[in-house]
C-alpha cells in the first residue's frame, strides 16, 4: 500500500484532455462523462481555511490510498461513489497519467448532501466548546464533568451544515438535517454514518491509532440510493491520535495537519491571504505524519 511516485510535489492539476469544474482546498475536480467524475487529490494542504503555498509531499497520494483502503474496507456496510473506470481508460496522455499516479480516481456523479455527517467518538474542538457552553454537542446531552479530549460514553452524531467557501461549517443538530433532505435520509445518514465509524474506529484502535472524531460526506443517485463520497477516515477528515501519548485532560498529538496548524499559531499571521510559507522541517515533518497515520492504519 504505501508505494508513492517518485514526482516532484503536486500543488495543482492541468489536464489538457478533461474538463476542470472545481477545484477545492485540496482536491481539482474533472468532468469525465455524464456519469463520471475524476477527483484528484494534490499536495495541497489548508490551514484555517486558507490555502497554504507550499504542496506537503505525498500528502495526496496518502489521501487517496486511505479513502480507497477505508472504501474497500466498508462497502459491507455502505456502498461508494468508486466507479470502474480506470484512470487508463479515460486519460491516453501518458505524461498526464503520470501526474496522476496513485492519486485520483474515478467515480459516479451523484447529488451530494448539503449537509457533514461528523461523528465523535471523543470530545475535542467545537464539540467540547458546545459541551463546556451547554453540557450538550448538536443537542445531544453528555454526561457533567467530561474532561478535554475524553472518550464519549458512545459515538455521537454531530452533523453541520455546509458552508460557503471561505466560511466555517455550522453545527447543526438531528432536526436541522430532517429539515434539510427529509426524516428517513436523515436517519439512514445517521445510522451509516455511526456504523462506518465505530468499525473504522476498532480497526484503528488495534493498530494503536485512536480517530476521536471524523466528517464524511454523501451522495445520492437518481433512484435516491445513498452512497459515500468525497473521501473516508483521512487526516483531513478526521482526528488521528496515537494512542502511545494520549491521555484525557490534554490535546493530544496527532497525524494530521494540527502540526502546521501550531507552527502558524506561533507566527503573527492574521489568518488570511495570503497564507505565509512553511520551512522545510515543517514541511518534511507534516509529510512523514501523514505517511506514518498509512502505514499504521494499512498493517495488516
Amino acid at each position: 500500500m504505501e508505494q508513492y511516485s517518485h514526482s516532484a510535489p503536486l500543488f495543482e492539476t492541468h489536464l489538457r484532455s478533461l474538463r476542470k469544474i472545481h477545484q477545492g482546498k485540496v482536491r481539482d475536480i474533472y468532468d469525465v462523462d455524464d456519469r463520471h467524475l475524476l477527483i484528484v487529490a494534490t499536495d495541497r494542504l489548508s490551514a484555517f481555511d486558507v490555502v497554504l503555498p507550499d504542496p506537503i509531499p505525498f500528502k495526496g497520494e496518502v489521501l487517496n490510498q486511505i479513502s480507497l483502503f477505508w472504501f474497500a474496507k466498508t462497502a459491507r456496510i455502505t456502498a461508494n461513489h468508486l466507479s470502474e473506470l480506470r484512470i487508463e481508460d479515460i486519460i491516453s496522455d501518458t505524461a498526464e497519467r503520470a501526474q496522476l499516479t496513485g492519486r485520483a480516481m474515478v467515480v459516479r456523479k451523484l447529488n451530494a448532501l448539503p449537509i457533514e455527517a461528523v461523528v465523535r467518538g471523543y470530545l475535542i474542538g467545537s464539540g467540547f466548546k458546545d459541551y463546556k457552553q451547554h453540557g450538550s454537542v448538536c443537542g445531544i446531552s453528555l454526561p457533567p464533568g467530561l474532561e478535554l479530549a475524553e472518550r464519549l460514553p458512545e459515538p455521537i452524531f454531530t452533523p453541520a451544515s455546509k458552508a460557503p467557501a471561505g466560511s466555517h461549517d455550522e453545527n447543526i443538530d438531528f432536526d436541522a438535517i430532517v429539515k434539510l433532505i427529509g426524516k428517513d435520509l436523515a436517519a439512514e445518514v445517521r445510522r451509516i454514518a455511526l456504523e462506518v465509524y465505530r468499525f473504522a474506529a476498532e480497526h484503528a484502535r488495534a493498530r494503536n491509532i485512536i480517530i476521536a472524531d471524523t466528517k464524511f460526506e454523501f451522495g445520492v443517485d437518481h433512484s435516491g440510493r445513498l452512497y459515500l463520497i468525497d473521501e473516508a477516515l483521512t487526516p483531513d477528515s478526521s482526528r488521528f491520535w496515537p494512542m502511545t501519548s494520549y491521555k484525557p485532560g490534554i490535546s493530544p498529538p496527532s497525524f494530521d495537519k494540527q502540526f502546521v496548524r501550531d507552527y502558524l499559531e506561533s507566527l503573527h499571521w492574521n489568518k488570511k491571504p495570503p497564507a505565509p510559507h512553511l520551512p522545510p522541517e515543517i514541511l518534511n515533518r507534516t509529510s512523514e505524519n501523514y505517511r506514518e497515520a498509512l502505514k499504521l492504519l494499512t498493517r495488516p
